[in-house]
């Protein structure tokens, strides 16, 4: 009898220590929820309005640059709206802002771009105000771009000085998720920031890559060892993740692509940002997933 009684109390015992585990689990899974949906986003948008995206020179007969640059956008803000959509009113204080450098020439660009600057918090986080934001930015964009091209003066793509002189103080905010969205074809190129120390630049070209030898079958075992790559910035970035999307390589070498996101990779890597993605253009509707999974954090 004493036997049977133990053997029900042991059981007993163990029913409640797996039902208390479970319910602990779940209890931290919600929490891990609450806090992944009442994160405060604050996303940039780097535009890259060098001469890739003319069409005389680049003309794409599938879809232009510019039109799959305004889909790529236009997941950003739906991905950015869903986000806030998903908190509480009492929990919005979110960012979104577009990037332009060097700035272009033209005033009316540079205008929209301040339009662009948006800052949702509780007090002004209304559904009409929600609902605006998907078409504010597919619009306004959309002028940004016609503008540009219309102006056909495309003085270069100065992404590395972004980082050396920018991000930091523009695009990482303290108790935010700092997103960076960076449009590009991969190469950069402007006028005012090119140098170099030894194997490192400031800037990549088609032309750098076929002058550095990198245009045969063991250009990472030579890009590794004689150590090319960006110049390296001396800053600490681990509190942001950069999505950069539009890798478009030459046709000329057929490495071009790894090379590109080998450059990237490392000089990432050597600002310690810990999630970043590099992807090919391809058609927006193909990339949709991809922009709004990286955004929300989704598997």
């Amino acid at each position: 009898m004493k036997n049977i009684l133990l053997k029900v109390l042991v059981s007993l015992l163990l029913i409640l220590f797996f039902s208390c585990k479970e319910e602990t689990k779940k209890e931290e899974n919600q929490n891990t929820i609450k806090t992944s949906v009442s994160e405060n986003y604050n996303i940039s948008i780097l535009v890259d309005l060098s001469d890739r995206i003319s069409l005389k020179k680049n003309p794409n007969p599938t879809m232009e640059i510019y039109q799959r640059d305004l889909g790529y956008i236009k997941s950003v803000s739906e991905a950015f709206t869903e986000h806030l959509k998903s908190k509480r009113m009492r929990q919005i204080d979110d960012k979104m802002q577009l990037f332009f450098n060097p700035e272009p020439e033209n005033p009316k660009i540079n205008s929209i771009s301040k339009e662009l600057r948006i800052n949702v918090t509780k007090e002004n986080a209304s559904k009409q105000f929600l609902n605006s934001i998907n078409n504010t930015y597919s619009s306004k964009t959309e002028v940004i771009y016609e503008s540009a091209i219309k102006d056909d003066k495309y003085i270069g793509s100065d992404i590395w000085n972004f980082f050396d002189s920018k991000v930091q103080d523009q695009c990482v905010d303290k108790d935010f998720r700092n997103i960076l969205i960076i449009l590009t074809d991969g190469y950069m190129f402007y006028e005012g920031t090119q140098f170099k120390d030894r194997n490192l630049s400031s800037y990549l070209t088609p032309q750098l890559i076929k002058q550095n030898g990198l245009n045969t079958n063991d250009w990472q075992k030579k890009f590794e060892k004689e150590n090319f790559g960006f110049i390296k910035i001396d800053t600490d970035l681990s509190n942001l993740e950069v999505l950069v999307l539009g890798i478009n390589p030459s046709k000329n070498n057929p490495f071009e692509e790894k090379i590109i996101k080998a450059y990237w990779t490392k000089w990432f890597s050597e600002m310690k940002i810990k999630h970043f993605e590099i992807k090919n253009a391809d058609l927006p509707s193909n990339m949709d997933k991809i922009i709004k999974n990286f955004i929300l954090k989704k598997e």
